[in-house]
């Protein structure tokens, strides 16, 4: 499949010369790790533990077999699994063949699965008989028939059937494949595309190769120190952005990642302890739940490093509470599946100067705040935080328009994000988004796509959903109706309207009756108007 990315030979020269971009893919760094130390354990799920040279073993036979069932060069195979070591036998053996990973939310369901697939022209799907008891094969077996392209469903934890093959029986039935039929991509193709909410409510498909992942990893590596003593505790899910980026980073270093499908508070705080973690990558809701869990102080956390929360901001008496009551070093991160890691705190910095930041830029990317002219803002003033350098992405697939808005002319990427500097132009405060997307606990949705749905019901006039602020999870979904004429709704019905359609985060958790919404003369609706009556509202309730 042809790619049409944003990559100049004097980006390439760039960055080849400043020791960011090279010519080894990701797969020839990781043989490295299996050559040093085969024998060391690389992945752990709830039901295995898996060593570097048994993960490169798995990684072959499903390269093998996947070639086998026709997968070519080019080839664009979507992945939707939880945390569980398959992930890594997919997304790996896709390198060793030539063809592109489209890596997905597990919680993603028909509707969003759908749109995906086709934009993607996607030739494979993959995914588990089940996962938090969603049947993924019954969802696929009912959108196929629109799926001209879709040719392979593989089901990784059943065994085949008249429509979907197994891997379980791939790894049984094939040998490795032999590095003399490797077919590899350059690591400055594309290799990995992943979707992300936009400004227009439909996902836009952002597009890296390994040069625009490894620099990143690398980054953070350096700075967070980290050794091959390491262990990751990854329960961000490795089907989007930055879960799948610390699982890279443990195996780049030959350390190890322990994958939690399902996160609780309790469930990390028993990880931590037994499996003795060092480095966790986390949102706040994440970090709140562990410091509520009412035995918290029964767990041995000694092993703990560092914490380092992103995705939200997280409140500042949560990272007070983090550093009275759990060991280790919390770093405050901001960064994007468009940019990689933009900014973070150090272990240098005083954790009470930078309480409130996201720290400063990293070192080998670029940061700027631009106004909407794209100059500089001045010191003190609100800007779009911007990105320049070796992990910004080659731009979104097939999507002219939403590259010529996000990039300036001489190539800086707008976040969308506002940020305000401080004194020293060093590090960032954020203070608000540019974007109408609703950020529930790090995960992000552009709400045009919940009110287009429910603009079907037969009973809603006008509806619009607003992220309403909450203190563990940063913002929760509420829901603003008018009701026709005669008509009432309830919220139950609502979450019954749009369950299975989309994502269960992105389902209502509120609902408000009212009698108009705020619209411009031209029809548009003021989001943020609706928002301010609804936290002038809770603080009149509150007194």
């Amino acid at each position: 499949m042809p790619f049409e990315t944003r990559q100049t030979q004097g980006m390439i020269e760039e960055f080849t010369a400043a020791g960011h971009w090279g010519n080894q893919t990701f797969y020839e760094l990781f043989l490295e790790r299996v050559v040093a130390h085969p024998e060391r354990e690389a992945l752990i799920d709830a039901n295995n533990r898996i060593t570097y040279g048994a993960l490169d073993q798995n990684v072959r036979r499903t390269a093998a077999f996947l070639k086998a069932q026709g997968i070519r060069p080019g080839d664009v195979v979507t992945i939707q699994l939880a945390n569980r070591v398959e992930f890594a036998y997919v997304f790996f053996a896709l390198e060793l063949i030539g063809a592109v990973a489209n890596k997905i939310n597990p919680d993603f369901r028909s509707r969003e699965v759908d749109f995906i697939l086709q934009f993607a022209n996607s030739r494979a799907y993959v995914c588990a008989q089940s996962f938090k008891g969603f049947d993924y094969p019954e969802m696929i077996r009912a959108l196929r028939p629109g799926l001209a392209n879709l040719k392979l469903v593989c089901v990784i934890d059943a065994p085949a059937t008249a429509d979907t093959v197994s891997l379980l029986d791939g790894l049984a039935d094939h040998a490795p494949l032999a590095r003399a039929v490797w077919t590899p991509m350059g690591a400055n193709e594309v290799y990995r595309m992943a979707f992300t909410s936009g400004t227009t409510g439909n996902p836009k498909c952002a597009l890296h190769s390994v040069n625009t992942t490894v620099p990143g990893i690398r980054f953070n590596v350096r700075d967070m120190q980290c050794v091959a003593e390491d262990v990751f505790l990854v329960y961000l899910p490795i089907g989007l952005n930055w879960g799948f980026l610390e699982m890279l980073q443990a195996l780049l270093i030959g350390a190890k990642a322990v994958l939690l499908d399902r996160f609780s508070g309790r469930a990390a705080l028993e990880a931590i302890e037994r499996e003795r973690i060092t480095v966790i990558p986390t949102a706040p809701a994440s970090i709140i739940a562990m410091l509520n869990d009412p035995e918290l102080e029964r767990f041995d956390l000694s092993s703990l490093r560092v914490v380092i929360t992103g995705g939200a901001s997280c409140p500042e008496e949560t990272l007070r509470d983090f550093m009275r009551r759990m060991p280790g070093r919390i770093i405050e991160l901001y960064g994007m599946l468009e940019t990689g890691y933009q900014t973070y705190t150090r272990f240098s910095d005083d954790p009470h100067d930078v309480n409130g930041t996201v720290g400063s830029c990293v070192e080998g990317m670029g940061l700027r705040l631009l106004d909407e002219a794209g100059n500089n803002v001045p010191l003190g003033a609100e800007g779009d935080i911007s990105a320049r350098g070796p992990s910004v992405h080659l731009g979104y697939h097939n999507n002219p328009s939403a590259n010529a808005e996000a990039f300036t002319a001489d190539g800086w990427f707008r976040s969308g994000d506002l940020g305000v500097f401080s004194d020293d132009r060093k590090n960032v405060r954020i203070v608000g988004r540019s974007k109408e997307i609703i950020n529930r606990g790090g995960k992000k949705f552009f709400p045009r796509e919940i009110e287009e749905i429910l603009y079907t019901h037969p009973s809603v006039m006008h509806v619009a959903m607003v992220g309403a602020k909450d203190v563990r999870l940063g913002e929760r979904n509420c829901l603003c109706v008018i009701p026709k004429a005669g008509m009432t709704v309830t919220l139950e019905e609502m979450i019954g309207f749009l369950k299975g359609q989309v994502s269960d985060y992105k389902l209502p958790e509120r609902l408000e009756i009212v009698g108009e919404l705020p619209f411009t003369a031209t029809g548009k609706l003021q989001r943020f108007a609706l928002t301010k009556w609804i936290e002038g509202r809770d603080a009149a309730e509150q007194g």
